[in-house]
């Protein structure tokens, strides 16, 4: 497999047999072209958690975990109880790296981890929302929505430039992608420390113009992120790898997704301010 730009996805395991891509035909079509390693042999009735992967397997659990998220920031949101944010987020980041240095594919910390983050991502789309309600806010109005749907967009616009082949996802352009995910992290971290000592820091998230740039940088290589992790996701599948581990490839979607909502969300505030 190749290298993902995303941690939850490195390291799956692997087993013998090739199995039906994101794209091909589907799993229930036992005579359909490419989708046995072995030449068209059954799939093995083992059992569920130890059968191979399938693409509905990382499409329904995926889909779970991004309902239930938000659901939770929905929630959050209309509680008003804002500081639930600061929770989410410690205990979301916990639960990942759990996740990620485990490899678990246990679904209730999975399901946690996109409980905790959809209750931090609400409650930050609150903390907008409720900006709204004052004359001087009214701007904000509906900046949630609009996020979620900015996500949406960039999540169904990588997947079929993925599976049209308009962008290959090569080890070169990983390799890019990866690089470039390091360096706005170096960027964020320094914009954080520089704004201990000067108003602002490095200007990367004040709203001017560098801030805007940045942004749409940030969103762009989350885009790439995502089309990478399409990719990887796609290479499990193939490899055969146990179902259970659709669950910490919803993981991985989920971390990305997170990503991206963030950085929409900022930039939209940035234009309305």
């Amino acid at each position: 497999m190749r290298t993902s730009s995303n941690p939850a996805f490195r390291n799956l395991p692997t087993s013998p047999g090739g199995y039906a891509r994101f794209g091909d035909a589907p799993a229930g079509m036992a005579g359909a072209g490419g989708m046995f390693g072995g030449g068209g042999s059954p799939m093995p009735t083992a059992a569920a958690d130890d059968r191979p992967l399938t693409v509905d397997d990382v499409v329904q659990k995926t889909a779970l975990n991004v309902v239930l998220a938000l659901a939770v920031g929905v929630a959050t949101a209309w509680s008003g109880i804002y500081a639930l944010g600061l929770l989410g987020f410690v205990v979301g980041l916990v639960l990942a790296l759990i996740i990620i240095f485990k490899q678990s594919t246990n679904k209730w910390l999975v399901l946690g981890y996109s409980a905790f983050e959809g209750m931090a991502l609400g409650a930050i789309t609150g903390v907008f929302q409720n900006m709204a309600t004052s004359p001087s806010g009214s701007s904000f109005a509906g900046i949630g929505v609009q996020a979620v749907l900015g996500t949406l967009g960039v999540f169904i616009g990588m997947l079929v430039v993925y599976k049209t082949g308009a962008i290959r996802v090569t080890p070169r352009l990983t390799k890019m992608v990866i690089g470039a995910a390091i360096g706005v992290i170096v960027l964020m971290l320094a914009n954080l420390v520089g704004s201990f000592f000067v108003p602002g820091g490095l200007g990367l998230r004040d709203g001017g113009a560098l801030a805007i740039i940045f942004s749409l940088v940030c969103i762009a290589i989350g885009a790439f992120m995502l089309m990478l992790d399409f990719d990887q996701a796609d290479q499990a599948v193939k490899a055969g790898v146990p179902a259970r581990f659709a669950w910490y490839l919803a993981f991985g979607f989920m971390t990305t997704l997170v990503w991206l909502y963030i950085e929409i969300l900022r930039l939209l505030s940035y234009f309305r301010q």
